[in-house]
C-alpha cells in the first residue's frame, strides 16, 4: 500500500510547475501499446526510439540485447530514459514470452505476405511493435512468433526507413487513434502512484536522506 502521506511530503520538494507536469504527463501515459527493439546496432537508434516513446506516451520499452549490448546514449535520449521504463532481455525468446504473458500481441514491423498497412491497424488489441536490426531487420524467430505484420506504405525509390523514424510514424498514428477511442488505455491508479514515486526519486537530490528524515519525524 503506497504511503500517500510520504508522497505528499516528497512532492512538497517539487516546484508547483514540476508537480503539475508530472500529473499531466501521467494522465496521457499508456501500456496498451509498447515497443521492442531487437539487437539494434547503432546506439543512437535505440536512444531515439526511447525518446519517441516518451513523446507519444508509451510507458514501457523492451530492449533485446542478444548480440549487441550497449548503454543507452543519454545525450540522444534527451533524458527520456528517466521517464520511460526499460525492460532489458538477453534473448528474443524471453522477451516474447514475457510480453505474451502480459497479454500483448507481437506485431512485426516489416513487409510480409499477410501484412497490414498502418492505416488499417486494429488498435483495440494490446500490442508490442517489434523493430529489428538496421541491416538484417527482424530475426526469423520474431517473424515466426509474430501475431501480425505491419508496414508503413511508401511510394518513393527508398525501400525502407530508419527504425527510429519508423517507430515515430507508427506510434504517432496508433496513439492518436487510441486517444480518440473508447478503449481503456490509461495507466491504472496504482501504476500512476508508482510512477509518481519513481519520478520524484529521479528528480529530488538526497532522496534517501529526505525519506529517512520523514520516517524519523513521523
Amino acid at each position: 500500500m503506497p504511503d500517500l502521506k510520504l508522497l505528499e511530503y516528497l512532492e512538497s520538494y517539487l516546484t508547483e510547475n514540476r508537480k503539475n507536469r508530472f500529473h499531466k504527463v501521467l494522465s496521457q501515459r499508456t501500456k496498451h501499446f509498447t515497443v521492442a527493439t531487437e539487437d539494434v546496432y547503432q546506439l543512437h537508434n535505440t536512444s531515439a526510439v526511447i525518446r519517441s516513446c516518451d513523446v507519444f506516451g508509451i510507458q514501457e520499452v523492451n530492449i533485446v540485447e542478444e548480440v549487441n549490448s550497449k548503454r543507452i546514449d543519454r545525450e540522444i535520449a534527451m533524458g527520456a530514459q528517466k521517464w520511460v521504463d526499460l525492460n532489458r532481455y538477453h534473448t528474443v525468446k524471453s522477451c516474447i514470452q514475457d510480453l505474451k504473458a502480459k497479454g500483448y500481441q507481437i506485431v512485426a514491423t516489416t513487409p510480409h505476405t499477410n501484412d497490414c498497412e498502418l492505416i488499417d491497424f486494429d488498435i483495440t488489441q494490446k500490442s508490442c511493435f517489434f523493430f529489428g536490426r538496421e541491416t538484417e531487420g527482424l530475426s526469423q524467430q520474431v517473424l515466426d512468433e509474430a501475431d501480425s505484420f505491419l508496414k508503413i506504405p511508401m511510394v518513393g525509390f527508398t525501400e525502407s526507413l530508419n527504425i527510429s523514424v519508423s517507430a515515430a510514424i507508427i506510434l504517432q498514428h496508433v496513439t492518436s487513434k487510441l486517444r480518440k477511442s473508447d478503449i481503456h488505455w490509461k495507466l491504472s491508479d496504482e501504476e500512476i502512484l508508482e510512477k509518481r514515486f519513481d519520478w520524484i526519486k529521479k528528480t529530488i537530490k538526497n532522496y534517501d536522506a529526505i525519506v529517512e528524515r520523514y520516517q524519523t519525524e513521523a
